[in-house]
């Protein structure tokens, strides 16, 4: 038997030369691995698999496989039946997120977070329900990357999906080798450094079959087109470089518009199609939203992580770090950090029963983690913003003004740090946490954290449709019930308190 083994980051990097539909700038790509928007973070992408063949970091990344092959994956990638397996995954995604210092949201083992939910739960999707296990083999087996599209576009979001068959995607036909397909999504975020797009309908109802489709898209399927937001990695190159974009320049998941334009997608690619109340179910039942949670709430925390170390850096540089208001709000980032590892510590710690002796992360941490992630990214930036403040924007152009001589010992005398700190350390930080917070691809990331796994509303809604659902609201109100019955308006109705009847009979007795 050939054991089988993750791609290396040549491989994957190879994987990507097929021919791809891409527009930006109005043009259309040619040799993604080799141009201005793609190229660095493909290559950031490509170090997380050679990581799984890197000795010293195999034991916390990968794992045997399951699927009997006698080969080796990452951890997340296979199906969890203990705590202790949910554990380790959460070591391999952390350790994985600190590869990329946290601001890849869509690394490979994000969409594991459904991939690895199909060898347990594969006769949800039946009649497709050996495409499900086959899909589990093979991403396991290889490490496939999936990009993740399941949200219509903003385009007449008041209407039945049904209505709006124009834009959003559905069948058109049926054919012997698969389902032809037609419509958009949005936003396919990294959709042009992937294998597969993963396409779903989430947060609209569906009425009509035609509608009703779960399945995967080759990104070289006929048909399959991405037309890409603006680039900042090929902004960055541009007009500066590593030193002044040292974020952007090579952790930029290109956010892109997935164009479906009669794409067959074939029937081994399907895991729902027809079946209406399947695909409303999908969200719920599928093990999906459990994983996810999880892993963008580990994935967060090592961010944090990142960000905290750079704004404590940084307020050191310009000597600020002692002042007792700022330390307040830097425990105030610290705490946020504290949080979202104790809500994956959690959520693996206390799993959920799931299927076929699987488990899955307990998902009221991560509906909590949804919730606390809209609040704390935009309070965190708030506080480098006020706390750094002008230092942020206190620097030079750019890193060729090191270089000129005639104005070199200005920038050495009037840019240095605080402690003694020179100039080019100086503005080498303030550039990097400028990139986090203050440039498009900082904004960017706000937006990405307060809103990739729902709107405000929603992030709420399903808070208390989950705690509904699984009887734990009926629970709470049972525990008020519980104290309001102890007691009525003759007094206590257990044996166990005292009234003081007397003390009442003596107050009584002073009012007359």
């Amino acid at each position: 038997m050939t054991q089988t083994r993750p791609l290396t980051g040549d491989e994957y990097v190879e994987s990507l030369r097929d021919g791809r539909e891409i527009y930006l700038y109005g043009d259309r790509v040619g040799d993604l691995t080799r141009h201005p928007a793609f190229r660095n973070p493909i290559a950031m992408t490509a170090r997380l698999y050679d990581a799984l063949h890197d000795p010293a970091e195999r034991g916390v990344l990968t794992a045997p496989t399951d699927t009997g092959d006698g080969g080796y994956t990452h951890r997340f990638f296979t199906t969890p039946r203990s705590a202790d397996d949910l554990v380790a995954a959460q070591g391999a995604i952390a350790r994985w997120a600190r590869l990329s210092y946290g601001w890849l949201g869509r690394s490979p083992d994000y969409k594991a977070s459904f991939l690895g939910t199909l060898g347990a739960n594969a006769d949800f999707y039946h009649p497709f329900e050996e495409n499900a296990r086959r899909w589990y083999r093979e991403s396991q087996e290889k490490v496939l990357f999936l990009n993740h599209a399941i949200v219509h576009p903003p385009v007449d979001r008041g209407r039945p999906p049904d209505e709006v068959s124009d834009v959003f995607v559905h069948v058109v036909r049926e054919t012997d080798a698969g389902v032809v397909v037609n419509g958009a999504k949005v936003v396919a975020t990294g959709s042009a450094m992937t294998h597969y797009g993963f396409i779903a309908h989430y947060g609209l109802p569906v009425k009509r079959r035609e509608f009703a489709l779960v399945a995967a898209v080759p990104m070289a399927a006929p048909g399959v087109k991405l037309i890409c937001r603006t680039s900042y990695t090929a902004a960055a190159a541009m007009h500066g470089g590593p030193f002044d974009h040292p974020l952007s320049s090579r952790l930029d998941e290109n956010d892109t518009i997935l164009v479906l334009d009669d794409v067959l997608i074939p029937w081994e690619n399907v895991f729902i199609y027809g079946d209406v109340g399947k695909s409303q179910m999908f969200t719920g039942h599928s093990g999906f939203l459990e994983r996810a949670t999880f892993h963008g709430c580990v994935r967060l925390a090592v961010k944090l992580e990142f960000i905290a170390g750079l704004l404590l850096k940084a307020l050191e540089i310009t000597g600020t770090a002692d002042f007792r208001g700022v330390q307040t709000r830097v425990g105030e980032v610290l705490a946020w950090r504290n949080l979202f590892w104790a809500l994956s510590d959690a959520a693996a710690r206390n799993p959920t029963p799931w299927k076929n002796g699987a488990v899955l992360p307990n998902l009221q941490y991560g509906l909590a983690y949804r919730w606390f992630m809209q609040e704390a990214y935009p309070k965190i930036r708030e506080h480098v913003l006020r706390d750094v403040a002008s230092g942020l924007i206190y620097v030079n152009s750019s890193a060729e003004d090191f270089k000129n001589p005639r104005i070199r010992g200005y920038l050495d005398r009037y840019l240095r740090g605080s402690g003694g700190a020179d100039a080019l350390t100086r503005v080498k930080l303030m550039k990097l946490l400028w990139d986090a917070v203050g440039t498009e691809f900082g904004g960017r990331h706000e937006l990405y954290e307060m809103n990739h796994f729902g709107s405000h509303e929603t992030t709420r809604l399903d808070l208390v449709a989950s705690q509904f659902s699984n009887g734990d609201i009926a629970s709470y109100k049972s525990f008020v019930d519980d104290c309001m019955n102890e007691y009525d308006l003759d007094g206590w109705k257990v044996p166990d308190l005292d009234a003081f009847d007397a003390l009442r009979e003596f107050r009584d007795g002073l009012g007359g």
